[in-house]
């Protein structure tokens, strides 16, 4: 068997192969003398069977989701086994060949590839059928397996080297050519072998018996360990690449791929083969370019630079030769961007790099006899202490290679000299970069009717220009707002809408993180280079002049500027004829790529699109349209990369437009109605603001949405973003995409073209219509973002609020049918709407039905924060939800504890489900043991892939308690987990949030979007007991307006790909699926239960319950009827009780039953995922647009021989075998009983993982959250500890761990205390060693941690309560710190203090301290000495401790010397922490208690009358 194109898997129903993630566990082991040995291999291969647990299984449990190893060719080895002849080692080359299992077709493709061979007169040496046992693998796997096949080829010359592998290289690309999709090549070289497959970790040598051969030799290796997002993995798709092991994702991949493709079409005359494949993965892309790039001088290091190039615009630390290197490669190639570890090798050299932000674990050990052991953790192999040299972090920015020929480790900063030397690269930049001066004046404004014909063309409203343009102006941020959405899509919409509005835009969730923009901006790059990129191969030869820019949206001056500095600029209009006759907009973009390839020709270099000639006799195309069709027929013809366009037009507005514009290929974008509309505000005095300062406010507010919008799908730089197509389409044509959008997902269709131009006419004709009357008439009011008479429709309408309040409130069962039949049966405005029900058995009587209090079990309330919401209503919704035997949800804002127990009154206020989002506010071993469902929140339905902030002025003194924070000091949400940024990153968590509670449910909510289904199944595989999707038109209390419009997909897509994709996998009996988002009937449950889901969500209807009259001011603190409000006197004003919800609850289960019953099912067990019970409303094809619609792949019945439809297999979580369960919990039960203190030793592997915490859970529950007095329980390790040691340790336990830890140490530490130290052998230091991973301390409240040695990055993100003293961090440390004590003895990584709130930092640096402060984040600290006596007995006591604890030299000398280390200490304090801390102890010095002081300094900051000074360091 084993054709390609048989294995690949094809599209089913919203199942799209192209969807598929995977992440992974890489090693590399390296003999830096190059010796080769078995032992490499061997242990090499041991290094990945303990990597085994960061691998995905399918749904059998025992096929692996790919594994493998690349080594050296072993000469010996080949020479002993072949019988035939081999030249000397070099001179010939191996390819392993994943060959048809078929003879006869296998026969035909040898024939094909020796014909390939011949014509290129290389010679074969031989051929050798490679052993493998099929009894060691998986019946799947061996079903799928390909024939392994080796064939042994050089040249006549006897060739060796490059000129050899050049040669190999050009014959693989003509077999692969060729044989498209009859073979797979994994490898061809003379230097490399690959053996992999479809594998699990333990299995490859098992299958591969070469491998165990002790001849098989090699210097070095490369090993990985794959995780993919769903159960059809393949052989071919296995790592290693040829060159490269990959962990990680790139999330601008479409756009790298695009460019480079563009660029090689015009290469060597064009005479090159094809270089990517476009079936291959993102890895398998990068791994192309690399080996092309390798193949044509450059060498590896310097492509690597290349390609994944350090943050140098924003890093005062790198050398000056770097920055222009780095500048001048950004001329050739954008950044192959996303969170990545990356090991590579060419079979004399290997190495690995980070991405630019760290995002993925990377850890090496050097030892004493000359080797490298480098892995995405440690103790994937046995080292003796003694034999261990150096432990180190691989830090971003770093390349750490190991050259075989030169036998050492090339230094990164030496590596790098070497390159950059290749090269004047400043003197190259300041001859080729053309700067614009902005001295050219500005281009004449509008009459104000002209403005305003154009504004109506364009589809301006007044609320676009007063409530998205002026704040924008004002603020110099986008507007902010509240609620959601609940407009009708696009395609539903009987408004007029943009071509911009049927895309919504891309985010990251679980398979990669997003970045926080804002305090990470160090890593984020917005220049723009315009004009003719500078020649892939020979770029010193072709140093083209280009125009370099800050950001690519241009204010007039230097849009003017264009058209005077020595590029060519044509500009090429955009608008034509309104009497084109039939398909006019379809001939116009034709004739529009017709002209701008003749304007190519001419030798223009910069060509502006501009609609500004759109009148009252020519119409204009869509500037989207134009961009995206121009953008990819360039690429075609391989003329983009010759020229830059520039978009002139009226029609964009906001960052969702620009960015639109940017994601499709436009170069840079001057927005000069946008630019008009500003200075007609000015003129009408509601801005006052001069013109200059008012543009540019308005350009940085866009400029800020743009970078926002890239970095919620994880793309650091706008040259990256540029054409990758982040976006879905939603309610586009399949036609329509293929042509003008090729590679965006549209999974409904919808309009073509006719409808586009029917849009645009509506528009027109109005607006000229009022010109030909010679009066321009105000701009149409607008109302997408609040409801207003005769606007645009919104579900949630003054009616509907009055009507459903007053069902809830009296208990009208009849009202709520008056209620249900407005909501159901209004203008189409969601998916559901367009559907009903397609009755397939007659009604059966209502008492047959399963009963309310049934179906009452499958219901929740949506995650709402106490804090965003008011105690009253978020106690009235637990009360509820317990009442009814559903379950409400804490939100991310954590809980008070005296609401885990049932009030007097027998209410009980708890909720049952506590949710674990990305702050962890108030995650403790005890708010987690109190739980039934833990909920792990990856986004946000109405702000999928952003962070949020509770300012200062709503976080009241008992909202800071229950989030374990300071009153009065402003909190912050960061955009991703940051211990989560990838799948197996998730699965990690899931496992150590079912060691914190063994009872409870772990759910995953994620957001709808293409693709959620491959997601959703990695989650499966995860172990996730639950799986929410969420839909795009959820609530929030506060997000950016083009967030709430413009981000996420319906639920009811998200939800079907989810369930479809599931069944696929086997998967979609292990987990409960749950949808929500705006849910408001019982025909939106029973449609939701149809496509898949069996427990449902409301939010947005609770909250109109409680008494929610929707005046979207949720974040303003201002909300009248008390909910959306922390005030006191606001809060007097809540009008809601439990009964109300009660009362909706039981209405909707009410109303399920009756639809059960008229459509003849007793369950709602019975229609879960049975889509064909749905079917199109007639009315749809009455519609306009919603008739073009397709929703065969929605409505698509999945189905499988081994999955039910719902829920009805347990996941199979392990816990017995964990290490807690074994070893401690039973042990030390009875000292949780009697207090006795106990001692315990124990010795630890990479695979013991969240150690502690089920033990914590049991001490937790046993004392109340109390925990033990201190030291009760001493736990002592050796080894290597696995992820999550000590995570969530509660108060009473100590861990002393004698050896190094792996990510997340003490992560949510819960008064426990964490000691690592290394061992001590004589005559190795064992100081500033890394003793530990990344993301240490992460959300903990509270305990201590002595680190002797260096953590990783993101040392204590999030801390809000412990102590801790470690000897050195990476990058990020003490970022988004609430509170707590943190000690650094030794050096910190750059961006230190990064949004940090609240706690205190010291550190004493190894060097001077103004080589520290640098390295700090300045934007919201202080930096001072270290002068208060009883500070610094606090700090002495703390070294102390930590010298006590761990022995440390480093903590010796700092107290030998404590004079001179008090003055060299640096203290960094949040200035709005140390203004309310000073402020509570003034007042407290007055009488009142710490209570009352809280309050009054919070007040007192609220009224803007609390001073914040700011302070600059100065040595004592």
């Amino acid at each position: 068997m084993m054709s390609k194109a048989l294995t690949r898997e094809k599209p089913e129903g919203l199942y799209r192969p192209q969807f598929e993630h995977d992440a992974c566990g890489i090693g590399m082991y390296a003999d830096i003398k190059g010796r080769a040995s078995n032992e490499i291999v061997k242990t090499a291969l041991e290094m990945l069977a303990r990597l085994d647990h960061r691998a995905g299984k399918a749904a059998d449990g025992k096929t692996g989701d790919g594994a493998g190893i690349l080594v050296q060719v072993p000469d010996r080895f080949f020479q002993e086994v072949c019988g035939f002849d081999l030249p000397p080692a070099g001179h010939y080359g191996v390819g392993m060949f994943f060959m048809p299992q078929d003879r006869s077709s296998r026969m035909v493709a040898i024939g094909k590839i020796k014909a390939c061979i011949a014509a290129r007169n290389l010679r074969l040496y031989g051929e050798r059928d490679v052993p493998v046992d099929e009894n060691e693998i998986s019946a799947l796997a061996r079903s799928k397996a390909p024939y392994m096949y080796q064939m042994f080829i050089g040249t006549a010359n006897q060739d060796a080297g490059a000129a050899l592998d050049s040669k190999l290289y050009l014959l693989r690309k003509a077999i692969e050519a060729k044989l498209t999709d009859e073979i797979y090549v994994a490898s061809l070289s003379s230097q490399t072998l690959v053996y992999k497959g479809m594998l699990r970790a333990k299995e490859v040598s098992a299958f591969y018996t070469d491998l165990q051969d002790e001849r098989f030799v090699s210097a070095l290796a490369l090993v990985h360990s794959r995780y993919s997002t769903n159960t059809f993995p393949s052989w071919e798709r296995a790592h290693p690449n040829r060159m490269i092991v990959h962990n990680g994702e790139i999330n601008t991949i479409r756009g790298n791929m695009s460019w480079f493709n563009a660029k090689a079409k015009r290469l060597d005359g064009g005479k090159l083969p094809q270089i990517i494949d476009p079936e291959g993965s993102d890895s398998a892309i990068f791994d192309n370019v690399l080996e092309f790039l390798t193949y044509h001088g450059f060498s590896l290091p310097h492509a690597v630079m290349m390609m994944v190039p350090e943050p140098w615009e924003g890093d005062s630390e790198l050398p000056e030769y770097l920055r222009d290197f780095y500048e001048f490669t950004s001329r050739t190639m954008e950044p192959w961007d996303g969170p990545m570890a990356l090991g590579f090798c060419n079979g004399k050299q290997i190495g690995a790099i980070l991405d630019r932000n760290g995002l993925r674990p990377a850890r090496y050990y050097i030892t004493n006899d000359d080797k490298v052991v480098f892995s995405s953790e440690v103790g994937v192999t046995d080292l003796k202490p003694e034999n261990i040299k150096q432990r180190c972090h691989l830090k971003p920015g770093q390349l750490l290679l190991i050259d075989t020929e030169k036998q050492r480790i090339v230094p990164s900063d030496e590596l790098k000299k070497e390159v950059c030397a290749s090269a004047d690269y400043r003197y190259i930049l300041e001859k080729s970069v053309v700067k614009l001066n902005r001295d050219n004046g500005k281009a004449p404004l509008l009459s104000d009717d002209a403005r305003l014909f154009k504004q109506k063309v364009f589809g301006y409203t007044y609320e676009d220009v007063t409530k998205g343009i002026q704040p924008m102006v004002e603020q110099g941020k986008e507007p902010t707002g509240a609620m959601g959405n609940d407009t009708p899509l696009a395609v539903l919409s009987n408004k007029s809408q943009l071509l911009f509005d049927y895309f919504k835009q891309w985010f990251s969730q679980v398979t990669n993180p997003p970045i926080d923009a804002i305090r990470e901006a160090r890593v984020m790059s917005k220049i723009t280079w315009l004009g003719p990129q500078i020649s892939l191969l020979d770029p010193l030869k072709h140093v083209t002049s280009q125009i370099r820019l800050e950001h690519p949206i241009l204010d007039r001056r230097t849009f003017q500027d264009l058209f005077h500095q020595t590029l060519k600029a044509k500009t090429v209009d955009l608008t034509y004829p309104e009497n084109n006759g039939a398909f006019g907009l379809l001939k116009a973009v034709d004739q529009l790529i017709l002209h701008v390839d003749e304007v190519i020709h001419e030798g223009a270099d910069l060509i502006v699109l501009s609609d500004r000639s759109v009148d009252e006799k020519h119409l204009a195309i869509p500037s989207l349209l134009a961009v995206s069709a121009l953008h990819h027929h360039l690429i075609e013809q391989g003329t983009r990369s010759h020229i830059s366009l520039i978009v002139d037009s009226g029609e964009p507005r906001d960052s969702h437009h620009v960015a639109a514009l940017l994601g499709y290929g436009a170069d840079a974008i001057h927005p000069y109605l946008a630019l008009e509309s500003v200075h007609a505000l000015i003129k009408e005095q509601h801005l006052d603001l001069d013109e200059e300062k008012a543009e540019q406010n308005y350009i940085k507010a866009l400029v800020a949405g743009i970078v926002k919008i890239m970095s919620k799908v994880g793309i650091s730089s706008i040259q990256s973003y540029r054409g990758a197509q982040t976006f879905e389409a939603l309610g586009l044509s399949t036609r329509l995409i293929e042509r003008y959008f090729a590679g965006t997902v549209s999974q409904i269709g919808g309009i073509g073209l006719e409808e586009l131009e029917q849009e645009m006419r509506m528009r027109h004709e109005t607006a000229v219509k009022e010109l030909d009357h010679g009066e321009m008439k105000p701009l149409d009011p607008g109302s997408t973002l609040q409801w207003r008479q005769g606007g645009e429709q919104h579900k949630i309408d003054p009616l509907i609020v009055h009507t459903l309040q007053q069902a809830a409130r009296t208990n009208d069962y009849k009202l709520y049918k008056d209620y249900a039949k407005m909501v159901d049966q209004a203008p189409f405005s969601t998916i559901r709407s367009l559907l009903t029900f397609e009755r397939d058995r007659k009604p059966i009587p209502l008492d047959e039905v399963e009963p309310v209090e049934k179906i009452l079990k499958r219901f929740k309330t949506g995650a709402m924060s106490y804090g965003s919401i008011s105690k009253e209503a978020h106690e009235s919704m637990a009360i509820a939800m317990n009442r009814i035997g559903g379950k409400s949800n804490s939100g991310e804002g954590g809980e008070d504890a005296e609401r885990f127990t049932r009030d007097e009154n027998g209410n009980w206020r708890r909720s049952a489900i506590k949710q674990v989002a990305s702050a962890r506010f108030g995650v403790t071993s005890y708010y987690l043991s109190e739980a039934d469902e833990l909920q792990i929140k990856m986004a946000q339905g109405a702000k999928p892939g952003e962070g949020g902030q509770l300012p200062a002025g709503k976080v009241y003194p008992w909202i800071a308690r229950t989030r374990h924070a300071t009153t009065g000091v402003a909190l912050i949400s960061p955009p991703p987990h940051h211990d989560i940024y990838s799948i197996e990153d998730l699965a990690q968590l899931i496992y150590d949030l079912k060691s914190s509670n063994p009872k409870a449910r772990i759910s995953v909510k994620l957001v709808a979007k293409g693709g959620v289904g491959t997601i959703a199944a990695g989650v499966a595989k995860g172990k996730a007991d639950v799986i929410l999707i969420s839909g795009h038109d959820g609530g929030t209390g506060a997000a950016s307006k083009t967030s709430i419009k413009h981000a996420g997909l319906p639920w009811e897509i998200g939800l079907a790909e989810a369930h479809q994709t599931l069944m696929k996998n086997g998967l979609r009996d292990r987990v409960h699926v749950e949808a929500d988002g705006k849910l408001m009937s019982g025909r939106d449950v029973l449609i939701a239960a149809c496509l898949g889901a069996e427990e449902f969500g409301f939010a947005t209807a609770p909250l109109v319950v409680l008494g929610c009259v929707m005046m979207r001011a949720c974040h303003l603190d201002s909300c009248p009827v008390g909910i959306a409000t922390q005030n006191p006197e606001l809060r007097k004003n809540f009008m809601g009780s439990p009964e109300h919800i009660v009362h909706f609850m039981t209405f909707i289960a009410r109303d399920i039953r009756e639809q059960l019953a008229d459509l003849g099912y007793r369950s709602l067990d019975e229609v879960i995922g049975q889509a064909h019970l749905l079917r199109i409303r007639k009315e749809v094809h009455n519609h306009w647009k919603a008739r073009t619609l397709d929703l065969s792949d929605l409505l698509y019945q999945a189905e499988s021989d081994v999955s039910k439809r719902f829920f009805a297999r347990a996941q199979e979580h392990h816990v017995d075998r964990r290490f807690d369960e074994r070893n401690l919990v039973a042990t030390c039960l009875p000292t949780i009983e009697n207090k006795k203190p106990i001692q315990l030793v124990y010795k630890l592997r990479n695979s013991d993982r969240t150690v502690g915490s089920t033990l914590g859970y049991f001490i937790s529950r046993s004392t109340g959250g109390k925990g033990l007095p201190e030291d009760t329980i001493t736990l002592s390790f050796t080894g290597s500890a696995g992820q999550s040691f000590a995570a969530f340790l509660p108060k009473g336990v100590t861990m002393n761990l004698t050896g190094d830890a792996n990510d997340y140490v003490g992560k949510g530490l819960s008064g426990g205390k964490v000691i690592i130290k290394s061992e001590e052998i004589i005559g190795v230091d064992t100081d500033s060693q890394a003793m530990m991973g990344n993301v240490a301390l992460f959300g903990a409240t509270g305990g201590e941690a002595y680190v002797r040695g260096t953590a990783g990055g993101r040392f204590c993100v999030r801390n809000s309560g412990a102590k801790a003293v470690v000897e050195g961090v990476g990058e990020n440390g003490c970022e988004y710190m609430t509170g707590g004590k943190v000690v650094v003895l030794g050096s910190i990584g750059r961006n230190f203090a990064a949004g940090m709130s609240g706690g205190i930092a010291y550190i004493l640096p190894d060097g001077a301290p103004d080589q520290t402060i640098h390295r700090i984040n300045k934007d919201m600290v202080n930096i001072e000495p270290l002068t208060d006596q009883k500070e610094q007995a606090e700090v002495y006591e703390l070294i102390k401790n930590h010298l006590d604890h761990t022995g440390s030299p480093k903590a010796e000398q700092a107290l030998i010397n404590w004079k001179t280390s008090i003055q060299r200490i640096i203290k960094i304090i949040p200035r709005d922490y140390e203004a309310m801390l000073e402020q509570i102890e003034r007042y407290e010095a007055q009488g009142l208690d710490a209570e009352q002081a809280q309050e009054e300094a919070f007040y007192l900051k609220k009224e803007g009358k609390l001073s914040v000074r700011t302070s600059t360091y100065l040595t004592v």
